[in-house]
């Protein structure tokens, strides 16, 4: 493990999932302003899924799925000019599978340096308030990932102001370097805030407050506010404003509402800590926050050996 942030690196490759629904044209509005702003490359990938008839008591037309590409292709072809007249390099991918499947495949092949995708699809149905093939993308992805939500615009400027919550774990670092690669090259204001959250268990307050509690929670704020301060004093650059933060809660609790207070552009952080538990494959606090953010939020896991 290394204390050292890694360097930020610009995106060469963005890959996008669209099922055209309110919340894949959100994510898309975001890759090709990132894609635009960077000089990155942007696939959009369609995965269509064919099912088979409706119906089991109609057939279907024999040219029921011949039809069905016709039109997926059509409307991503339309989606890839969008993309173009807003001054991005769009390029498609259709695709046969399953969308999630299909979309890290397509990321894998493509040697993907950020995937970004809408949180709920085209079925309306709601999974922990998390889409399913977001939530497996997320799971699975070898390369950071920006979640979006349906109306979840990118700002009229460039990004302005992140959140960068971290407990000092590699994959906290690595959500750091990912989310300064979004900053295109020559943008010169730039404001982060550094969060850590802290709190004790309910095993510890149970019983009611133990006498080592307070003096536990100051030893905690102060050493955490030294390490907030050297990561700060790494990151310090011309034209960049960095603030920490040290909030006694529960983390995601802390992440949200200091989001909401503070009205950031994006939230970056680690798909897993320094607990080394695992809930769904995706680290609680990542997952709630990812769940019912206000903006868009950037995830990253650190490939496990």
């Amino acid at each position: 493990m290394t204390d050292q942030t890694p360097a930020p690196a610009t995106p060469r490759v963005i890959v996008a999932g669209t099922d055209f629904s309110p919340a894949a044209v959100a994510a898309q509005l975001w890759a090709e302003r990132l894609a635009a702003a960077r000089g990155s490359a942007l696939h959009l990938v369609h995965a269509l899924r064919v099912y088979g008839p409706p119906t089991d008591f109609l057939v279907s037309p024999p040219d029921y799925t011949e039809e069905l590409q016709a039109r997926a292709l059509a409307r991503l072809d339309e989606a890839v000019q969008r993309a173009s007249d807003a001054g991005a390099d769009a390029r498609p991918a259709f695709r046969l599978g399953d969308p999630h499947r299909e979309l890290l495949a397509a990321a894998a092949e493509l040697a993907a340096d950020l995937i970004v995708v809408g949180t709920r699809g085209t079925t309306g149905l709601e999974h922990f308030l998390l889409g399913s093939t977001a939530e497996r993308v997320i799971e699975r992805a070898t390369c950071p990932v920006l979640t979006v939500h349906p109306g979840q615009e990118p700002p009229a400027c460039p990004l302005r102001h992140l959140l960068l919550p971290t407990d000092f774990s590699d994959d906290a670092r690595m959500a750091i370097a990912a989310a300064l690669g979004l900053v295109a090259p020559g943008e010169q204001e730039l404001r982060i805030t550094l969060l850590h959250a802290y709190y004790l268990p309910i095993e510890y307050t149970a019983y009611g407050t133990i006498p080592t509690s307070p003096r536990y929670l100051e030893d905690v704020a102060g050493a955490a506010e030294s390490r907030l301060q050297e990561l700060a004093a790494q990151l310090a650059r011309p034209g960049l404003t960095i603030e920490t933060r040290i909030t006694e809660g529960y983390p995601p609790e802390v992440v949200l509402a200091v989001a909401r207070e503070l009205g950031v552009d994006l939230i970056a952080m680690g798909t897993r800590g320094r607990t080394g538990l695992e809930h769904l494959l995706l680290g609680s606090t990542a997952e709630r926050v990812v769940q019912r953010a206000p903006c868009p939020v950037l995830t990253v896991r650190r490939p496990r050996g």
